[in-house]
């Protein structure tokens, strides 16, 4: 398993920007696909974005399409997630997951497809 770890989440104001980051502690790390899942409260937990073990493919969920980017640094072992034009509705704790079965990322992905999991990093938007 790999060990990951969230940061850069905080307070902004409706339409400001965030950019979070996860740390990956593993030799390998470019052989997992990475993604960002978030969960508000009273909600299920549900995927953002992922982005596949070379970073060329990528797949959000539309709530959020065009208006964040997801990319990663395999030299560095980490993911970041580029929040624009946040809303309100964005506020949620946000997580960071690795699978090393995933080959092909889409937005169907679910958490069912991750075996590893970062603690979480909060991001409140306030209107």
């Amino acid at each position: 398993q790999v060990q990951l770890v969230e940061s850069g989440g905080g307070l902004v104001p409706a339409g400001g920007s965030l950019r979070l980051s996860c740390a990956a502690s593993t030799r390998s790390f470019d052989n997992y696909s990475m993604a960002w899942f978030r969960q508000a409260p009273g909600k299920e937990r549900e995927l953002v974005a992922a982005i596949s073990r070379g970073g060329g493919g990528t797949a959000y969920v539309d709530s959020v399409m065009y208006r964040f980017t997801i990319s990663r640094d395999n030299v560095k072992n980490a993911m970041y997630l580029q929040m624009n034009k946040l809303k309100p509705d964005d506020t949620a704790v946000y997580y960071c997951a690795a699978s090393g079965r995933v080959v092909v990322v889409t937005s169907g992905l679910s958490e069912a497809d991750f075996a590893s999991w970062g603690q979480g990093t909060q991001v409140t938007v306030s209107s």
